[in-house]
């Protein structure tokens, strides 16, 4: 009899045990669970209130955490290759799938916290020079002592080139040429990068039924912007701030001038990303630095050194970091001050025997990129790109 009393109460203590130690982790949990979902909620609603673009990286594992919080295992249907677009957002949802909604909620609210501490006031242009035209939204533009410089606005992108961009430098090109007032033109970069080359942004958002218009579209945009550098009948000059990228590096065949920092990069990984070359580097590159250097850039991905930009002939000269922007300006407003006429007619001389050859160029390029941006291999390039750089974030 002892003995039986002795176990219930045994056993009621332990009960008595076990419900104390799930109430307590109901109280804990509970509120906790509230707490991540109000989080993951006002995080929702600042999404919204930022000016800038996360980029096309960051908005694709937002995606997913998105989904992988509010459904959890990816659970719809693998899209079609074509469906480039589809089948990215479905292979980031998919990869998630060890992560639990309250983690997908919490990462979500973690880069929503880094966006918002990135967010930054538009700049002001500096003294003395005017305010940029309303009608450009991605570059600045301004006009002083003869010399037109544009530079590249997009320094949270690294001056990515959007579809937009191109059209606005193609723009700024064609009004420079006809001001009588400009002598020159410099095209430069705001921020550390220079120009990161093509936003690979533009070959977001497309249908699986609209790969074959958006390849023709951005074939007639890139060859109009090349065309601008081209015709372009006054002296050009860049000033190369930072790494350049892709298309800024290739077109820098068509410049009278280029000015780099030491710090500066080149590159142009066409071929990783299943592309190929534009700008006219397929003609300028091998004349500059012989046929074996130019398939080390525009076949081989290789980076190169200001330096080794010079010594190929990219670069025209090379300043320390610290002393490039007074020294590259020094040398822009001495240019300009030679005598225009006698300057534009000089730099013409030395390019209109190529003029008819680069726009044959720049067209037989065109053609390639717009078969290449439909290809099965570039697109899984580019998807795998944008996969492997979402999953650093």
């Amino acid at each position: 009899m002892a003995a039986s009393i002795l176990r219930r109460c045994l056993t009621t203590g332990i009960c008595q045990r076990l419900a104390a130690t799930a109430t307590r982790g109901i109280h804990r949990t509970v509120p906790a669970m509230a707490v991540i979902d109000d989080k993951f909620s006002q995080a929702k609603d600042r999404l919204n209130t930022f000016k800038e673009d996360p980029g096309n990286a960051t908005k694709l594992q937002m995606y997913a955490l998105f989904k992988q919080a509010t459904i959890g295992k990816c659970n719809a249907p693998k899209p079609g290759m074509m469906d480039f677009v589809g089948k990215a957002k479905w292979d980031a949802w998919n990869g998630l799938a060890e992560m639990t909604q309250d983690q997908a909620k919490q990462k979500y609210v973690d880069i929503v916290d880094e966006l918002a501490g990135k967010e930054t006031p538009a700049s002001s242009p500096p003294s003395g020079e005017k305010a940029p035209a309303s009608k450009f939204e991605t570059i600045d533009v301004t006009n002083t002592d003869g010399v037109c410089k544009i530079m590249l606005n997009r320094p949270e992108k690294k001056n990515a080139l959007n579809f937009q961009m191109y059209e606005e430098i193609g723009n700024a090109l064609n009004e420079a040429g006809q001001d009588d007032s400009v002598v020159l033109a410099v095209l430069t970069g705001a921020g550390d990068y220079y120009c990161s080359g093509n936003d690979l942004g533009n070959f977001m958002n497309i249908p699986p039924d609209g790969v074959a218009k958006m390849a023709e579209e951005g074939g007639v945009i890139l060859e109009k912007f090349v065309r601008s550098f081209i015709d372009f009948p006054k002296p050009l000059i860049s000033l190369i701030n930072g790494p350049a990228v892709g298309v800024s590096v290739t077109v820098l065949g068509l410049f009278d001038a280029v000015y780099a920092t030491d710090k500066a990069t080149f590159h142009t990984p066409f071929t990783s990303l299943g592309q190929s070359p534009e700008g006219c580097s397929s003609y300028t590159f091998p004349r500059l630095m012989g046929t074996a250097k130019a398939s080390e850039l525009l076949l081989f991905n290789r980076k190169i050194t200001a330096v080794e930009a010079m010594e190929r002939n990219l670069v025209t000269e090379v300043f320390p970091d610290h002393a490039f922007k007074q020294e590259a300006t020094a040398r822009v407003e001495k240019f300009a001050k030679l005598p225009k006429n006698s300057l534009q007619k000089s730099r013409n001389l030395t390019r209109d025997q190529l003029r008819e050859t680069l726009h044959r160029v720049n067209k037989q390029e065109c053609d390639v990129l717009v078969e290449r941006w439909q290809s099965e291999e570039c697109l899984m390039a580019i998807m795998n790109f944008f996969t492997a750089k979402g999953s650093k974030l």
